[in-house]
């Protein structure tokens, strides 16, 4: 586009083009759960666990919302971009629009970034059962104690040699006994929660732990700590989808690895957006323009994220 028609109508129209082709990150949908808001928070009391069936005996049992619940509060986001007036009526080669691109690229990873200080705080901050989302002490009804926050104890397989680095056989040990273990959930009625989970999302931050888990996942022989070649069982789970995911958001978290059931209904995360992106723009004939030479591109969202359903996530460390 030529710099005679470089307008705050083009910019903006570019800056919604371009997040209308833009897709983000596919795991957000795969971890977290999105509702509309229409007020400053919003309430949800149906976190926790449905009625299974029983014989009718004695009438129906209806059971209703928890008492107790998680509120989540809309919070306020801006980004605003500045534009010198001189630069857009330079620009011939296009790189305003390249930086109108990137603010609605960065627009997008926004969900990204709420979501992954959310996990990264798992260990401290509380779901809607009173405890913390990764927490060693869950406890709904007869579902007895469950743990989402696991060690060697729990999985022994997460004792590896090295444990920033496991080899893609201590690896493929180590995501099996996770998964196990998550499906042996049960809920508040004593009933198993995840006897049909065949879908899981593995998430680690790290390049050390990514390079074992991708050949875990992708690679038909590995071998072990000793050079033995074995056929990786990974690739041979009747009906299971497992897939990796590089999130540098974890670089911390050198030593562990988040696992998520992915094809459930309700997930572990709560993503709340009660106005979505929007641009405005102070632009030709403003103030601003006549006091400082200059355009500002601004975008703006009221949103939020909470815990949803800790059974559908784990927090492991490697020992």
């Amino acid at each position: 586009m030529g710099a005679a028609g470089l307008g705050s109508r083009a910019i903006i129209g570019e800056f919604y083009h371009r997040l209308s082709q833009l897709t983000g990150m596919s795991w957000i949908n795969q971890i977290s759960m999105l509702f509309d808001s229409n007020q400053e928070s919003e309430t949800y009391k149906w976190l926790g666990m449905v009625p299974q069936m029983r014989e009718w005996v004695g009438g129906r049992q209806a059971k209703g919302f928890r008492e107790n619940g998680i509120t989540i509060f809309n919070k306020k986001y801006e980004s605003t971009l500045e534009i010198q007036v001189d630069d857009l009526r330079r620009d011939k080669t296009g790189q305003i629009m390249l930086r109108v691109g990137e603010q609605a690229r960065r627009a997008l990873a926004h969900w990204a970034s709420l979501l992954s200080t959310l996990l990264i705080n798992g260990t401290s901050g509380v779901c809607y059962d009173g405890q913390y989302f990764f927490d060693s002490d869950h406890s709904e009804g007869d579902s007895g104690t469950l743990l989402n926050l696991l060690t060697a104890t729990q999985v022994p397989k997460l004792d590896v040699t090295t444990t920033t680095a496991p080899t893609a056989a201590e690896m493929v040990e180590a995501v099996l006994g996770v998964i196990g273990y998550m499906m042996a959930y049960k809920d508040d009625q004593g009933e198993p929660l995840n006897e049909d989970a065949r879908e899981f999302l593995i998430m680690v931050g790290t390049p050390q732990l990514w390079a074992p888990l991708m050949a875990a996942l992708g690679s038909q022989v590995i071998t072990d700590g000793a050079g033995a070649a074995f056929t990786n069982v990974l690739g041979t789970l009747d009906g299971f989808k497992l897939r990796a995911e590089f999130n540098p958001r974890f670089s911390a978290l050198t030593t562990n690895m988040m696992v998520f059931r992915t094809d459930s209904d309700v997930k572990a995360l709560i993503r709340q957006e009660e106005e979505p992106i929007k641009m405005s723009a102070i632009a030709e004939g403003s103030e601003l323009e006549f006091n400082d030479d200059v355009h500002h591109y601004g975008i703006k969202a009221m949103r939020n994220v909470g815990y949803g359903y800790w059974q559908m996530a784990s927090y492991s460390t490697f020992s």
